[in-house]
């Protein structure tokens, strides 16, 4: 019988993250850094506990559905060192298109962007988790299976995965060096919930930057544009249910405002802040406006 907490490693890290957090609050306190706000780290904490008790149920379904594309596999992928060096990279490959594509099609962004409502940055935020994201998210990895990776094996490689994104989410940590040139770092997904216009979807990496730089997607850390956090516009609220909501709810008042079904798909499926009438708020039209503005 398959049972997700068995391989949801993610919980035996979870002492962890409390010392991590702990450490960065005690630090925060005593340098008076304004790091943390209450409200929004219950928020954030409110959501994480949101998302473990939904994966439950996303879980035993990926398992389920995986394990039918598995019977299809074309290559058998033995427990090995190599397999699981394939795995992480072509689990890593999975979440990059995933989160990329998370930004650009607007009724995914419904879901990614309750990770990015907190205007902080800081440990806590790693466990604002999406309450959306489990029932889409495995579309991006079904190619897997049916390689010939154990579903089981995947299930865990994404609980890695998350573990190594929890320890990207702080200000503390500056420059790691040579690992900036390959991983992803604190430095990489600072720039990545930041809002300024150069770094308005950037930096799309899981666990390697070097998908960012392959595809296009990467910006670095510049010392004298310090990232401010958040989205473009602030929803300022910690409910939980307005954080997981908000986004679905101005989906719907914009598809009641708009006519034309083809518009009203684009309202969907095109970027977050297209508009029907050309006023495009798009993170391209932004970037767009800022370098015209420069010139």
């Amino acid at each position: 019988m398959f049972d997700s907490q068995e391989i949801d490693l993610t919980v035996y890290f979870i002492p962890v993250f409390i010392l991590l957090i702990a450490i960065e609050v005690g630090i925060n306190l005593k340098q008076k850094l304004k790091l943390y706000e209450l409200k929004d780290s219950v928020a954030c904490i409110t959501m994480g506990l949101g998302v473990v008790a939904i994966g439950i149920f996303t879980k035993l379904f990926y398992y389920y559905f995986f394990s039918t594309l598995f019977e299809y596999r074309i290559f058998n992928l033995e427990n090995s060192w190599w397999m699981w060096t394939l795995l992480v990279f072509a689990d890593d490959f999975s979440f990059y298109w995933h989160h990329r594509l998370s930004h650009h099609i607007r009724i995914l962004w419904a879901a990614h962007v309750q990770h990015h409502s907190s205007q902080k940055l800081n440990f806590s935020v790693a466990l604002r988790q999406s309450w959306g994201e489990p029932f889409y998210k495995f579309l991006f990895y079904m190619w897997l299976p049916i390689i010939g990776f154990d579903p089981i094996y995947i299930i865990m490689m994404q609980s890695i995965s998350l573990i190594y994104q929890f320890f990207q989410h702080t200000d503390l940590i500056k420059s790691l060096g040579f690992f900036e040139l390959f991983m992803n770092t604190p430095s990489h997904h600072r720039v990545h919930h930041a809002v300024q216009a150069k770094y308005l979807d950037r930096n799309h990496a899981g666990i390697f930057i070097i998908w960012d730089k392959i595809f296009g997607t990467f910006a670095a850390e510049e010392e004298q544009l310090k990232p401010i956090y958040g989205i473009t516009n602030n929803i300022n609220s910690h409910n939980p249910i307005n954080i997981a909501t908000h986004e679905y709810i101005n989906i719907f008042k914009d598809l009641k405002n708009t006519n034309g079904l083809l518009n009203k798909l684009k309202i969907i499926f095109y970027p977050p802040g297209w508009d029907p009438n050309g006023n495009h708020q798009t993170s391209a039209a932004i970037r767009n406006k800022t370098k015209k503005n420069h010139l």
